[in-house]
């Protein structure tokens, strides 16, 4: 089966084919980064613009990359939640307009559950049932995955995401957009026993996240530095930081991993692509435990991820009328359109 998919969920239009949910046809992704690095963050006005203006010559060259034609093609997808809603729109309805045109079923996907899937595209042994972490600009979930469309939270952010915390601490520390990649990148000549930052965690939900307290703490300490005329390390405080950081990923997803039973453990997620996690995921792996992560090429938002989960909704039935719409929040859980069959 062969699906073309779009991705517009935030400041990255993409379309790819994709076949059967393993095997990459096509895939093109058009960065907005060049255009938000001037406002220091994306804004969503622009990058729903931005969507409008590219999104037609993406899906011509994902089609045309794939050496397949449109009568070949036997269902479109698009991310419909969650993410910016004007950008969700702009993919969504493009969606439509093929799927309507040339007689295909629609199948919406959820943003989170399609960064799940980019390893299976890389994984041919991969299947559920498994523990996954999402980590991300804004998410951080472990998810149980039951099976290709059944999921079951087991903890997920209080309040910013991971990704959230990186880029707010690059800001703190004046390092440009985006953040994340500039304090992954000077974290890696600094200490990271040079400050000690906090972690946080709850008795009552182990598995939960929270990361305003370690950014509220690297706002203090570069201000306090600042107030009394003192010279700061700039690596030194990216590199205690991101230790901070990572290391509540870490110890948490293999904590849950341990009550849970789990030892097949897939992560995935623009943060996925930091250095110092995936160095810890790799080095703190639970005896008798797998770990499954997508190459660096497809950590970041793309289409590929969205057919491959496209492939196993539309296996279940999830396919969506023409009056499909799109929202900013979703749960994870929960199926975003009723099943066909």
């Amino acid at each position: 089966m062969n699906i073309l998919a779009i991705e517009s969920s935030c400041d990255e239009t993409a379309a790819a084919v994709v076949k059967d949910g393993r095997r990459i046809l096509s895939n093109v992704v058009f960065s907005q980064i060049d255009i938000h690095k001037v406002y220091g963050g994306v804004v969503p006005e622009i990058a729903s613009r931005c969507h409008v203006d590219k999104i037609t010559a993406l899906v011509k060259k994902a089609v045309a990359d794939s050496g397949l034609s449109m009568s070949r093609i036997d269902a479109v997808a698009a991310t419909s939640a969650p993410g910016l809603i004007g950008a969700l729109l702009v993919g969504l309805n493009f969606a439509k307009g093929i799927a309507y045109a040339n007689g295909l079923e629609l199948i919406p996907v959820h943003h989170i559950r399609a960064h799940i899937a980019a390893n299976y595209l890389v994984h041919p042994s991969l299947e559920p049932p498994f523990l996954a972490m999402v980590v991300s600009g804004g998410h951080s979930h472990i998810v149980s995955v039951n099976d290709y469309t059944d999921y079951k939270i087991v903890g997920m952010t209080r309040d910013d995401a991971a990704g959230e915390a990186f880029d707010k601490g690059a800001r703190v520390l004046s390092l440009p957009y985006p953040g994340g990649v500039e304090m992954d990148r000077l974290s890696a000549g600094g200490d990271p026993k040079a400050v000690k930052f906090p972690r946080v965690s709850f008795k009552d939900s182990p598995f939960d996240f929270s990361f305003s307290g370690v950014k509220t703490a690297i706002i203090n300490y570069v201000h306090t530095a600042q107030q009394r005329g003192q010279i700061i390390n700039k690596a030194d405080i990216a590199a205690s930081y991101s230790d901070a950081v990572t290391d509540v990923l870490a110890d948490k997803f293999y904590s849950a991993a341990a009550c849970l039973g789990a030892d097949r453990l897939v992560v995935a997620g623009g943060v996925c692509a930091n250095s110092m996690l995936r160095h810890k995921l790799e080095t703190r792996l639970p005896s008798g435990c797998r770990l499954f992560m997508p190459p660096l090429s497809l950590c970041g938002d793309n289409a590929a991820m969205v057919g491959a989960q496209a492939y196993y909704e539309y296996n279940a039935g999830f396919i969506a009328d023409l009056d499909q719409n799109a929202a900013a929040t979703a749960n994870i859980e929960l199926p975003l359109c009723k099943p066909k069959r």
